[in-house]
């Protein structure tokens, strides 16, 4: 879903990234690696899980992350130079002193930014997503999820997927 700034809402039929000044959608993958065929793509979903519990965080979040960021894809890289699973950047992966293009270290990496910025956000799942998304720092300067409609869009394919997949129970700040 994006709204324009004279109040229009359009609603996109998936996840997209938008690229261009008109803003006009590049729908992305939403494909679910689940198939017992495809033993990597188990053990990334394994290993998101294990990630999550270790941090806290409800394993269902975790996955939602990063099948918005990837597809749960350890090879993706975005145009923007995100790399991997949770597609961390250059300066995210050494700030948390993990090596970006290992699968086990990106998850760990990206589950603990995720952790921190739910923490710095008193357990605000807009603001700790849009913050992954966009930032901390545009979250700040606009007082909550930025006017992006990359920002917008990433936050209710999140948000969406989670309360799709999520065990019934309250979600507490971590």
């Amino acid at each position: 879903m994006s709204i324009g700034d004279d109040g229009t809402v359009v609603q996109h039929s998936g996840p997209a990234v938008y690229r261009s000044e008109d803003l006009a959608p590049t729908p992305i993958t939403t494909a679910e690696p689940t198939s017992s065929g495809d033993p990597g793509a188990v053990a990334i979903r394994q290993r998101l899980r294990e990630a999550a519990l270790r941090a806290q965080l409800d394993p269902a979040l975790v996955e939602a992350v990063a099948w918005r960021e990837s597809g749960y894809r350890p090879q993706a890289v975005s145009s923007a130079g995100a790399v991997g699973v949770m597609q961390l950047m250059p300066a995210a992966a050494r700030d948390l002193g993990v090596d970006r293009w290992d699968p086990g270290q990106n998850i760990d990496g990206g589950v603990a930014y995720l952790r921190s910025l739910l923490v710095r956000y008193r357990g605000d799942l807009s603001l700790g997503l849009a913050a992954y998304n966009a930032g901390p720092g545009a979250v700040d300067r606009h007082g909550g999820v930025p006017p992006f409609p990359e920002t917008r869009a990433y936050v209710a394919a999140i948000l969406a997927k989670y309360a799709a997949t999520a065990a019934p129970r309250p979600w507490s700040t971590p």
